[in-house]
């Protein structure tokens, strides 16, 4: 199977159980009386919104260079990574803003509806649905190089970790009685906040890939130094680095003992390239310009 039809059976399966999560966990917010489980279900489904922008980026990623696309559609995985950090900050936003009107109620003397069993039984399901899937969507996207499919996986487990705050909350105002419903409301902004902080890394992350921010420096050490195993190659320099997707493109100046045959320089190039190729993946893309040593 390749990495594209990979990427959708994935996908597909994630798409799957948000689905059947968030009509769960609507039906049970409303019959529980839960704000924190209604809130769980609005993450729920701004997962499943997720799951229809990875289905159809990836589609259009996976497109081969074409005439107005030199290095390919790579780029259009990282946008897609880029509105799955803005849905997080959307849905994180809306809970929060939610959360806080129920607790100024509260504060201001309204009493508050104790949420029901089935809103924390939700909650305690959707915490091991959404992680069985992170953690099966994580192994699948790092396995194939995937930034989108390793954004979809936090997602999947940021939504865990909203419904053990729904839990915490829901439970604590079933089993400490009526005048701690008000944990209810409170759970819901915790959840919130926590989808603030992994929306956050997966923006910083989108936009440096973006804005051509370069590889971290410790793979850039590891390409000089494949550079440099080669004793006729003289002082590498000007390396320039980014990624274009799940691939890297990879920018060098090399110099070499200006007596040597064009044919000598050209073959050292092309086994420096295939060297960087066997290390970073067959589909980077490598330029190299080849100097003369003064």
């Amino acid at each position: 199977m390749n990495r594209e039809k990979e990427i959708y059976k994935v996908t597909l399966i994630g798409s799957a159980g948000n689905a059947a999560l968030l009509t769960f966990k609507f039906i049970a917010g409303v019959m529980g009386h839960s704000s924190a489980m209604i809130a769980d279900a609005v993450h729920s489904l701004s997962d499943f919104v997720t799951d229809l922008l990875v289905l159809v980026f990836v589609s259009i990623s996976a497109k081969p260079q074409d005439q107005s696309h030199d290095y390919g559609h790579g780029k259009f995985e990282t946008i897609a990574s880029f509105l799955i950090g803005l849905a997080l900050v959307a849905a994180a936003t809306g809970i929060v803003v939610s959360g806080s009107a129920k607790l100024w109620d509260w504060w201001c003397g309204e009493q508050l509806e104790s949420p029901g069993w089935i809103a924390l039984w939700a909650a305690l399901l959707s915490i091991v649905i959404k992680e069985l899937l992170y953690q099966y969507t994580a192994r699948k996207g790092k396995a194939l190089d995937s930034q989108v499919m390793v954004a979809n996986a936090w997602h999947h487990r940021s939504d865990a970790l909203s419904s053990i705050g729904a839990a915490i909350g829901v439970g604590g105002a079933i089993w400490l009685g009526q005048r701690w419903a008000v944990l209810d409301p409170m759970a819901s902004i915790v959840v919130g906040l926590m989808l603030v902080k992994v929306a956050y890394e997966l923006l910083k992350t989108s936009i440096g890939e973006l804005t051509e921010r370069s590889l971290p420096d410790d793979i850039e050490q590891e390409i000089m130094e494949i550079i440099q195993s080669y004793d006729d190659v003289q002082e590498p320099h000007n390396l320039r680095t980014r990624r274009i997707g799940n691939h890297i493109a990879i920018e060098a100046h090399v110099r070499m003992d200006g007596q040597l045959p064009l044919t000598i320089v050209h073959e050292r190039a092309t086994t420096i390239e295939r060297k960087l190729k066997e290390r970073f993946g067959e589909k980077t893309h490598v330029t190299l310009h080849m100097e003369p040593v003064k």
